[in-house]
């Protein structure tokens, strides 16, 4: 009898199901792929922060103005840098860089960083010309650019075709917008730099009420004041570019170069010159402490300090001044040229042939540490030696070349004789055309004759070395000083 096999009530038979099959070989796939892609880095695992979005342009340019407002001009011109990187095609951009960096120049300690910062503003402007050709403001910024260049500028012609092309340009920027207030002022400071006075001050008169609030007005008014040797109501007049832009420190400079000059003009040694001497230093202070505030480690206030007690006599309080200076910028021959003005100014000769080495032959680390301390470099004092590249004879150089000339002379012995070296830095001051002053060829005729007499055996007193006919070694310019009719204008401190 057959008997049908019996049903399972309870479990089905396994059976392979096609489309599950499917579906697990997608997701063994898909994990794979995950697991591959997280270590090439394509696909990146959860709970990273999300990228850094690009900043724009204008967030750029708008960190360069607050750093302008503040004080910070270097940060200011990284800042813009960036923005004309982004947006290189931007007029706006590459003229405010132009301005700040040709404000910047006046942070400047020696020539050639004076130059670099003017000929970057030039670059900058020119390529706003070039992108914004009817732009009024960028022509006025050029003029600014172009006149402060041509006050950096040594030789007479190259000078006299800067300020030239910085008029052509202030009166086409006028040309393109009469009511610029900008233009009107940056033309004035070109005409008073051609010694055009009654014309510049013309100009400045337009433009006063509606500059009010434009501290760019005051301080090329005290500057006019400054050429016609009204020396208190320069200081005025900066006192209200102080007001409207209180970070600005190379005003404060140029108002307590004001007082000195009043100091200097004063009866010696009373209270009325005490005074403004005191006021000189409350000026230089506040830009240091400006800097300090912002971290910014820039050498011009102490130097500016230094010049002040030089000029009173107190060469300790101006060496150290120098030295701080020194400790921001240690590569910085000028400075050394200046402390070896300082120190020869109170009979340290041997200290100031130190310093004056740097400034002029240049020097390895180990003897920037004598230069600037007349000793080795302690580490623990956080002090380094340096090495210090020379310094090019140019007229805010000179100084320094004849000054240590006139020491090695003056030192010299017939055992001891350094006159070849003398002789060879007057040499380097004649070759460039410097003899024909009447003071320098005084100053070289006596060294050659301390040189014969040590040729020849003789023996001198120890002396102080002949600087000037009084004298007196001045440190180099910065004091503004009243011209004459004729007289080519005082160059910015």
């Amino acid at each position: 009898m057959d008997v049908s096999p019996r049903k399972r009530l309870f479990h089905r038979p396994a059976q392979n199901n096609i489309y599950r099959i499917f579906f697990y070989t997608l997701l063994i796939i898909a994990g794979l792929w995950l697991v591959y892609g997280v270590d090439r880095g394509t696909v990146k695992p959860m709970g990273l922060p999300t990228p850094t979005a690009t900043r724009s342009a204008q967030s750029y340019a708008a960190e360069a103005e607050a750093h302008f407002a503040a004080g910070a001009i270097p940060r200011a011109v990284e800042a813009y840098r960036l923005a004309t990187q982004i947006e290189p095609n931007n007029a706006e951009h590459w003229a405010r860089l132009a301005r700040i960096q040709t404000y910047a120049s006046a942070l400047t300690t020696t020539d050639s960083e004076r130059m670099a910062a003017l000929e970057s503003a030039l670059q900058a402007v020119n390529r706003a010309k070039e992108l914004d050709p009817e732009n009024s403001t960028v022509a006025a910024i050029r003029a600014f650019a172009l006149d402060w260049k041509a006050s950096a500028t040594f030789d007479a012609e190259e000078r006299a075709n800067l300020l030239f092309e910085a008029e052509k340009e202030a009166a086409r920027a006028l040309q393109l917008d009469p009511g610029n207030t900008l233009a009107l002022v940056f033309y004035a400071e070109v005409l008073i730099d051609q010694q055009k006075w009654s014309q510049g001050e013309q100009y400045l008169t337009q433009s006063r009420e509606s500059a009010a609030d434009l501290w760019d007005w005051h301080r090329v008014y005290a500057y006019y004041l400054e050429t016609q040797g009204a020396y208190s109501r320069a200081i005025e007049a900066y006192d209200r570019a102080i007001a409207l832009a209180p970070n600005m420190t190379f005003l404060y400079i140029y108002a307590g170069a004001n007082y000195r000059q009043l100091a200097f003009a004063s009866p010696p040694k009373s209270k009325q010159q005490t005074q403004f001497y005191e006021r000189s230093l409350e000026y230089f202070a506040r830009a240091a402490n400006i800097n300090e505030q912002l971290g910014l480690r820039l050498p011009f206030p102490y130097l500016s300090i230094a010049r002040t007690y030089s000029q009173t006599g107190d060469y300790f309080a101006a060496a150290l001044n120098i030295q701080k200076a020194l400790d921001y910028k240690p590569a910085d021959p000028d400075i050394y040229g200046q402390l070896g003005i300082v120190f020869r100014k109170s009979r340290n000769f041997e200290g100031s042939n130190l310093a004056f080495k740097c400034a002029i032959e240049g020097c390895n680390p180990e003897e920037s540490c004598l230069g600037r301390y007349g000793r080795e470099c302690i580490a623990k004092y956080g002090e380094e030696g340096v090495w210090v590249e020379p310094l090019p004879l140019t007229p805010n150089t000179l100084v320094y070349y004849y000054s240590y000339a006139s020491n090695l002379a003056a030192l010299s012995r017939p055992q001891e004789n350094y006159c070849p070296n003398a002789r060879r830095i007057m040499k380097l001051i004649l070759d460039a055309g410097y003899g024909t002053d009447p003071v320098v060829q005084q100053i070289l005729a006596e060294n050659e004759n301390i040189c014969r007499i040590v040729d020849q055996g003789g023996i001198l007193a120890l002396r102080t070395p002949t600087i000037t006919p009084t004298g007196e070694a001045p440190l180099p310019a910065e004091t503004p000083a009243a011209p004459a009719a004729s007289a080519t204008p005082t160059p910015r401190p």
